[in-house]
């Protein structure tokens, strides 16, 4: 009786590892591999202008024909989503080319803070350099502290309530899902309304401004 009991534990125990193992949250964290920047944003996600305060981060979307990672930049101003990339691959070229793109948007005296957490992506030559070259100012949330980058966390978590759980991918090509979720950015950017917005979406918040 002592052994079976024993062995049912050690089953039950087995399958709680495993399932933890399949749901572990994608982190793109690798240690101190660089020099951390301030937390100059310091969870104050309120910002007066667009492109004055900024976040981002990289979200994983698992389907059956394989994993998806969207890289986007969160607009503090509006929740405006000015610029994303998509790849199957969560290397650094994901992250660089988001913000050359974005970079490609502002004006010259558009110099935003760039609030992101302590992932590799963020601590490898090759943002920091763009960074540098462009004239922003890194901000970095503390080591293991997601509260301190919830905003954009808050995105990632409407996002997936809205375009992906609960629906079914079976058959669902990796270029189809990524057409899914572009859409769903453009649509985020110009038709979905927000009350702190006054129920326009951030396109229409801006053109009622008259900053577009």
């Amino acid at each position: 009786m002592i052994k079976k009991l024993v062995n049912f534990e050690l089953r039950f125990v087995q399958k709680l590892i495993s399932f933890k193992l399949q749901y572990t949250k994608y982190s793109s964290y690798q240690g101190e591999i660089s020099e951390a920047a301030e937390n100059i944003i310091n969870r104050d996600f309120h910002s007066e202008k667009p492109n004055e305060r900024v976040l981002t981060d990289i979200t994983e979307f698992s389907i059956p024909a394989g994993k998806v990672y969207l890289s986007p930049i969160v607009d503090c101003f509006d929740g405006m989503i000015p610029s994303w990339t998509v790849s199957t691959n969560p290397n650094a070229d994901l992250v660089n080319s988001m913000l050359d793109d974005y970079h490609s948007k502002l004006k010259e005296d558009e110099k935003p803070i760039v609030h992101s957490d302590r992932g590799c992506h963020y601590r490898w030559p090759g943002w920091i350099n763009r960074m540098n070259k462009y004239g922003y100012t890194r901000s970095m949330s503390k080591k293991g502290c997601s509260p301190d980058n919830s905003a954009c966390e808050g995105f990632f978590g409407r996002m997936k309530n809205e375009m992906f759980y609960g629906r079914n991918f079976v058959g669902v090509t990796i270029e189809t899902f990524v057409e899914i979720i572009n859409d769903y950015i453009i649509w985020y950017n110009t038709k979905r309304i927000k009350a702190s917005l006054g129920y326009l979406s951030p396109m229409e918040y801006r053109q009622s401004l008259g900053l577009i």
